[in-house]
């Protein structure tokens, strides 16, 4: 009987702890999300309100380097670098990560050189971009996992990409990478509940400002932080209309669970290689 009973609880456990992400079309990846996620807790932003400078706690600083490409630090330390961008676009920054994280292969987004440390690199995709690679992870006060994406592509299936999510335990940040479509509702299931989004707004080979907004409709994080947009006052200006939005004087945010707004805001990065934008 005792036998019996553990391994109805084992198999409980472990089908809670599975959950699937289906790309557009017929492809269908499954991801193992061994741990408790913050990121599928109910929303609780709302206990706190107030502005993020007088937040009592930090759970994360963000940084922006220009394009897709951050650092992101937690309360405890951990350094998370996403889409290190190469030379020759931006002035390079003196780095040192323990996690990198690249989402495509291509040299804008994967110069995993330039960041020191020694880090740990996490590939979305696989064989060159061929296909996509399975993230799902603990990393000191971290869990990470991603999500396959399709970029290039606004109404049709385009090139493979990977989204990734950051579980910070008590914050969940999303880096939407190059994605250009509306999420599906497999998706949606995947990024989970997601507190501050990385968004890009370029067009082209990204969502456009006015799709981003329809994809920060479905995840609705409380924070957006748009990347990946040339630099183009007009696309920041498109993409920020009409929502309460603030333009950061300098290009760190510090980020607080319990300093969350109530809905969802802007916040502009301003990266050194970029004039200022208001």
């Amino acid at each position: 009987m005792l036998v019996s009973v553990m391994k109805r609880f084992r198999q409980g456990r472990a089908l809670r702890s599975i959950f699937s992400a289906a790309v557009l079309g017929t492809a269908l990846l499954t991801f193992a999300h061994a741990v408790q996620s913050a990121c599928r807790d109910p929303d609780v932003a709302r206990r706190g309100i107030g502005s993020l400078a007088y937040a009592a706690n930090v759970d994360a600083t963000i940084q922006y380097f220009g394009h897709n490409f951050f650092l992101i630090t937690t309360s405890k330390g951990t350094r998370i670098v996403t889409d290190p961008l190469g030379p020759g676009w931006y002035p390079t920054p003196n780095i040192v990560g323990d996690i990198v994280t690249v989402g495509k292969e291509q040299f804008n987004h994967n110069a995993v050189q330039i960041v020191r440390g020694n880090p740990v690199i996490l590939r979305g995709l696989k064989d060159f971009g061929a296909g996509w690679n399975t993230v799902s992870m603990s990393f000191k006060d971290t869990y990470i996992y991603n999500v396959p994406i399709h970029q290039n592509a606004e109404f049709i299936e385009g090139i493979q990409g990977s989204a990734f999510v950051f579980d910070l335990g008590a914050l969940c940040i999303a880096h939407l990478g190059d994605l250009s479509q509306k999420l599906n509702e497999q998706q949606l299931k995947a990024f989970g509940k997601i507190d501050v989004a990385l968004t890009p707004i370029g067009g082209g080979r990204t969502m456009g400002p006015e799709l981003a907004r329809e994809v920060l409709a479905q995840l609705k994080p409380k924070i957006a932080i748009p990347m990946h947009y040339r630099d183009s006052s007009y696309l920041v200006r498109q993409f920020t209309a009409g929502m309460k939005a603030q333009f950061v004087k300098g290009d760190t945010l510090a980020v607080s669970k319990d300093g969350l707004p109530a809905s969802l805001e802007i916040r502009v990065l301003q990266h050194h290689g970029i004039g200022v934008m208001e």
